[in-house]
């Protein structure tokens, strides 16, 4: 049985044998009648319908209508979970516990977000445990993609009536290794469109007095340097647009923003807010929490105006992302937040995306 989703996607478009299992498309719905529906293909967002301020609903996440569009996006990584890895390991390498590891290199000189068949491209094992709630689980192979150790990880996606995307992640190794997990989340909240609108009129505010300088393949160069006097300073609100193309080395280097923000912290690892956008036109505003050390900003500056769901497109800087994560390159950064997880331990992070308008 096919429900009618305010979305407009169908289920059956989701529904294909991929890597030998079932993807699906699951919606989670709330009891203000907004929804989020995930497919299991890569955990892949593709919608977020939420009211504006006339209490008109419109889909606030970019993706596809159909799993084989899923599979074959210009934007692989496009609104999916990330990992083992998310963001970039300098060339490549790193070494942990004396011994180096060597993993695909798939952006410029360097790995990207777990490479190229990281998690966004698998089909997670899903179970939609209420209307709310929808449980994944991906097995990470020992060596898959040249990381050490079988990893096991559980994300859960649930839907509060406070209009709260809560995403949660649990892992454990039989052996030490690295985990660094995200959602890649591509916003819009004027609502996807044909064009979608540019992000650069939304007011950002980040919670952050410091933040990850870039070398110009985009790998941190190993200061954390303050925000203070320069584009990156969002501790009191600015719209995206206004310094996104300054004279600054900082913002050519990532070509606008796509860096990694160092979240204001009392203790380590408590959840806390990260960040919050409005959006003018619409009233609406998306609210940032994590219990990670950083979140990864970026706008989208790659986008060239590909097709995404339902006739919709998606020009360059058409979304904002807020990566929560630990910050790129940690490995071969010892006095970074360490991203090590052993056996025995349980890897966890908790981030919630809170809509609502203004």
């Amino acid at each position: 049985m096919n429900i009618k989703n305010i979305s407009g996607l169908k289920r059956e478009d989701f529904q294909a044998t991929v890597q030998g299992k079932q993807t699906d498309l699951f919606v989670l719905r709330n009891s203000n009648g907004c929804e989020v529906a995930i497919t299991n293909y890569g955990g892949a967002l593709v919608a977020i319908m939420v009211p504006d301020r006339n209490g008109k609903m419109a889909n606030v996440v970019q993706g596809h209508d159909n799993i084989q569009d899923v599979m074959s996006s210009p934007e692989p990584f496009l609104s999916t979970l990330i990992g083992r890895y998310g963001n970039r390991i300098c060339k490549g390498k790193f070494t942990l516990e004396g011994k180096e590891y060597s993993l695909a290199i798939n952006n410029g000189p360097n790995s990207l977000h777990g490479g190229p068949t990281g998690c966004h491209a698998r089909v997670w094992d899903a179970c939609q445990t209420d209307e709310q709630t929808l449980v994944l689980n991906y097995t990470f192979a020992d060596g898959e993609e040249g990381f050490p150790g079988k990893l096991e990880m559980q994300v859960t996606y649930s839907f509060t009536n406070d209009n709260e995307l809560v995403i949660e992640y649990q892992g454990t190794t039989d052996k030490t290794t690295v985990v660094n997990m995200t959602n890649h989340g591509f916003f819009s909240l004027a609502g996807i469109a044909d064009p979608t609108p540019t992000i650069e009129d939304l007011q950002c505010q980040i919670n952050a007095d410091f933040y990850v300088p870039i070398d110009d393949t985009s790998i941190p160069t190993g200061e954390i340097r303050s925000v203070k006097g320069t584009p990156f300073d969002f501790t009191t609100p600015h719209e995206v647009g206004e310094r996104i193309d300054a004279d600054d080395e900082q913002t050519k280097n990532g070509a606008g923003y796509d860096h990694c923000f160092v979240l204001n912290k009392k203790e380590p690892g408590e959840l806390s807010f990260a960040a919050k956008i409005y959006e003018p036109g619409t009233g609406r505003t998306m609210e940032v929490y994590t219990t990670e050390p950083g979140v990864q900003v970026y706008t989208d500056n790659w986008a060239d105006g590909y097709k995404g769901q339902l006739g919709a497109t998606f020009p360059r800087r058409s979304a904002i992302c807020f990566e929560a994560q630990h910050f790129p390159d940690s490995p071969n950064r010892p006095y970074f937040p360490s991203a090590v997880l052993k056996p025995g331990e349980t890897y966890t992070q908790k981030t919630i995306y809170k809509f609502g308008v203004e």
